[in-house]
């Protein structure tokens, strides 16, 4: 234990890169050769349906860019900083582990269910596949979450860009720039590489010189925005980015977004390769049985709940049976995107987890743990006094103490880890406001996606008493359905009530994950896959229990006993929704076993049951 309290950060880069490395050209091949038998031959809903608007085929390295920019929100960020609470072991290894074994697993195949089902939702392939009462109740679990998502996530981005001229600036900046890069993209053939390199010149000028423009006072001033007139703005966006061409906005803006996200990773990376920092947080600290001061259960089972992006996400159903698959030109692009993606906001989870682990860990804890519990905290623990922090604070201008969440131990630790460079002090102010756009700019791009795609579900839910909403070139239905769930979860966020409900966020959300692979484990079984449905099946039931029993532990040990009857309710119902999925599921595997006479399908491959596409 010893040496591993003593372990340099370089060996962690180094150990990710390398399992990443591995699992990509190995495990993910196998996925995509064995398990799933991805086939070019196969037409996709992108050029099957292609429509200019949502289906729409798309270069694949634009479309990673779009993925992974709509499936790492803040979740990367944040659930590994919290989760730093207990050591930087147990979250490094569930980051790995789980990262290779069950969230590139997700990915790939309900992206691969999406793509064959005509790139609908998970509620329409758990429909067809299990049952349609199976089908409704999922798409109620689905629209449950994301808007508690999206609320949620809202909420996180106006914390972060509220009064912040210069991140605001910039953030505003890559919807005009998108929209130029979509143009290029659409109407000048072979353009990607034209239209890459313009997009990112143009952002690294606004980045450079949005700094030196907010120095104005009144510029400073007209980007000030209050916290109400954000709430305002955000769903608006959304509700654009939902009813425009996707090629117009939404895929431009999280393809420029990405270079942002990624540029800022590898920066931090090549700090890290740099300077060798050595891990300052012990791998396993007194709170992993409980009693911590930002997560007040154990390591078990919480750390799967705490750390949901970067290891495995339900949020990621959302875009993989969303967005996504209309854009699917060829099927083998499932590996690179699905699986390529999801190694990618996993190396971004340890990255964010060694910036808040490199920090002195008084520094930590002051940095997150809220202020009107940290004198009990420090009373309580008098050997985790702060450090630098005060130092930092002052170069900054900013108490950054109590400031909880992703963006300021990013900030700070990435000044940490460069705290070796000559004159560093000088740039301690850019880097905490670079951190914040960056954290923005990670948020918008999962709300833009996750309210077109809410905006698809509910399409799907209205049509079955509607049927005109299942047209979805049907104009009116596109603003109507578009206008009624961006207001759904944008009047929470205006309103501040989801700020109570936001703690059911980790346990829904991995609920849903485990509702994608048991959905679509259950389409393998279908499709004859024999043993190589476990791959999907092991990760998707140990998924479940691992989060019913979080849920457990957190409704009867926290929710009743502080007398939050509302969070009782809405945890258990929750989980209860789930329930009734998985069961159908499981009653569904065991019919599908049993039959031994196959049949051949769309695809000409043989399977157990013909269903709808």
């Amino acid at each position: 234990m010893e040496s591993l309290n003593q372990i340099n950060a370089l060996t962690l880069v180094f150990v990710a890169l390398l399992l990443f490395a591995i699992a990509y050209r190995f495990y993910g091949l196998f996925m995509a050769n064995k398990v799933l038998r991805l086939n070019n031959k196969n037409t996709t809903p992108a050029v099957e349906f292609a429509d200019g608007k949502d289906y729409v085929a798309t270069n694949k390295n634009v479309l990673f860019g779009h993925h992974f920019a709509a499936i790492a929100a803040a979740g990367p960020l944040v659930g590994p900083v919290l989760a730093a609470q207990f050591g930087y072991l147990p979250g490094a290894l569930w980051i790995l582990i789980g990262c290779v074994l069950a969230g590139g697993v997700h990915d790939m195949v309900v992206l691969f269910a999406s793509v064959r089902h005509k790139g609908e939702s998970l509620a329409s392939i758990a429909s067809k596949e299990i049952g349609k009462t199976t089908g409704t109740v999922a798409g109620f679990a689905v629209l449950f979450i994301l808007i508690l998502t999206l609320a949620g996530l809202s909420l996180a981005c106006i914390n972060a860009m509220h009064e912040a001229s210069w991140s605001l600036f910039t953030v505003l900046i890559t919807m005009p720039i998108a929209v130029i890069m979509g143009l290029i993209m659409r109407y000048r053939r072979n353009s990607v590489t034209f239209a890459s390199i313009l997009g990112g010149v143009l952002l690294l000028i606004g980045i450079i010189g949005g700094h030196s423009l907010m120095q104005n006072e009144f510029l400073n001033n007209l980007f000030s925005w209050k916290i109400e007139t954000i709430s305002i703005a955000i769903p608006i966006y959304g509700f654009l980015a939902s009813v425009l061409p996707v090629w117009l906005l939404l895929v431009p803006r999280d393809y420029l977004s990405t270079y942002l996200k990624i540029g800022t990773i590898i920066m931090l990376a090549v700090g890290v390769i740099i300077i060798h920092p050595t891990i300052e947080m012990p791998a396993i600290t007194q709170f992993v049985n409980g009693g911590g001061p930002i997560v007040g259960g154990p390591v078990l089972p919480f750390i799967f709940i705490v750390i949901a992006c970067g290891a495995i996400s339900g949020f990621h159903v959302v875009i993989a049976t969303g967005t996504t698959p209309k854009m699917i030109a060829q099927e083998r692009q499932i590996l690179f995107v699905g699986y390529g993606a999801m190694l990618v906001e996993g190396f971004v989870a340890l990255m964010a987890l060694i910036a808040a682990c490199t920090l002195v860990p008084g520094d930590y804890f002051a940095i997150n743990t809220p202020t009107g519990a940290y004198d009990a905290f420090i009373a309580a623990h008098p050997e985790l006094q702060m450090v630098d922090l005060p130092h930092y604070s002052e170069v900054i201008g900013i108490d950054l103490a109590g400031r909880t969440g992703g963006a300021v131990s990013l900030a700070v630790g990435m000044a940490h880890i460069f705290n070796k460079i000559p004159f560093m002090d000088e740039l301690l102010a850019y880097w905490y406001n670079f951190a914040i756009m960056f954290e923005a700019v990670f948020i918008l791009t999962a709300i833009d996606a996750g309210t077109r795609v809410g905006r698809f579900f509910l399409q799907e839910m209205l049509g079955s008493v509607v049927p005109r909403f299942q047209d979805k070139n049907w104009i009116p239905g596109i603003i109507i359905a578009s206008a009624v769930f961006t207001f759904s979860w944008g009047y929470l966020v205006f309103t501040g009530n989801i700020s109570s409900i936001w703690p059911l966020f980790g346990i829904s959300n991995q609920l849903l994950a485990a509702c994608g692979l048991i959905v679509c484990t259950t389409m393998l079984i279908r499709m004859n896959r024999g043993k190589y449905a476990l791959c999907s099946a092991i990760p998707g039931i140990f998924m479940a229990i691992i989060t019913f029993w979080a849920g457990y532990v957190q409704v009867t040990t926290i929710y009743l006993p502080q007398e939050q009857y509302l969070l009782a309710i809405l945890a258990i119902t929750a989980m209860v929704l789930m329930a009734i999925i998985f069961v159908s599921a499981f009653r569904k595997w065991n019919e599908l076993l049993k039959i031994k006479t196959l049949k051949v399908d769309y695809y000409q491959e043989e399977v157990k049951e013909l269903v709808e596409r």
